[in-house]
């Protein structure tokens, strides 16, 4: 008999590939406003930008700022740093988040996991902190909206993750037990940690090493067939090292 029925994942750096489709965004993004020749150094703008946007955002889980802010203030930032004049950061980001959710890379294995998932007769749902229209386009434009009965999106919820009401919003809209429900994503701090406070399981994906948010080595628990385990009386961690070891745990 299978322990869980209701599987809820993360979405970016879990499934979609954030990383790589933001890249590939904000170089059309800088096409498109001309601005190859004023930055001589692409990587790094966009490293500068991507520490800005993690700071902002992490911010703004703790609603230590609104959404205008953040749209904002990422981009005039990095404007500013690299002496770029004459362009209005409202609109950059505008057109950063048109181009962006029409990026369709995913984690390898991603669609041959969740097809073995769903012939499994497994219930699929996405937790998702992020702003409403473009994680709903990033699904459809990726081929993910198939697999998943229901998705809840921060901006839609009012909580993002890590804030238990997230998750319990999602467990009572899916008629979903917490012993029969298990938390997917890479983030330690808002997938895995909001799911120990809801009280129910978790699984970490380590991306082979890639994935810098997780404790240290020596607190990941037992080792059991490939993969780590914590046991608790109310529910289990297990660190997995990408999507494609899902096939074997459940």
């Amino acid at each position: 008999m299978r322990k869980y029925d209701h599987l809820f994942f993360d979405l970016d750096h879990t499934l979609w590939d954030f990383e790589t489709n933001s890249k590939l965004a904000m170089k059309e993004v800088v096409n498109q406003l001309k601005l190859k020749a004023i930055i001589d150094d692409f990587e790094s703008f966009f490293d500068y930008y991507e520490n800005v946007n993690a700071q902002l955002w992490e911010a703004y889980r703790n609603q230590g700022i609104s959404k205008p802010e953040l749209i904002k203030k990422r981009f005039k930032d990095s404007l500013e740093y690299f002496n770029i004049e004459g362009i209005d950061p409202v609109e950059m980001n505008e057109l950063y988040l048109q181009l962006m959710p029409l990026q369709t890379k995913l984690f390898p294995g991603a669609i041959e996991t969740l097809d073995y998932l769903k012939g499994k007769g497994y219930q699929m749902y996405i937790i998702t902190n992020g702003f409403s229209e473009v994680q709903h386009k990033k699904i459809e434009s990726s081929g993910l909206q198939p697999y998943f009965s229901r998705v809840f999106i921060s901006e839609e919820i009012k909580f993002p993750k890590p804030d238990i009401r997230i998750f319990q919003h999602a467990l009572k809209t899916c008629n979903a037990k917490k012993s029969r429900s298990i938390m997917i994503g890479d983030s330690w701090d808002s997938d895995i940690i909001g799911a120990i406070n809801t009280g129910i399981s978790q699984v970490a994906i380590t991306n082979n090493g890639e994935n810098k948010t997780l404790p240290p080595r020596k607190e990941w628990g037992m080792k059991e067939k490939g993969h780590f385990q914590k046991d608790t009386p109310q529910f289990k961690t297990y660190i997995v090292p990408n999507l494609v070891y899902l096939t074997k745990l459940f």
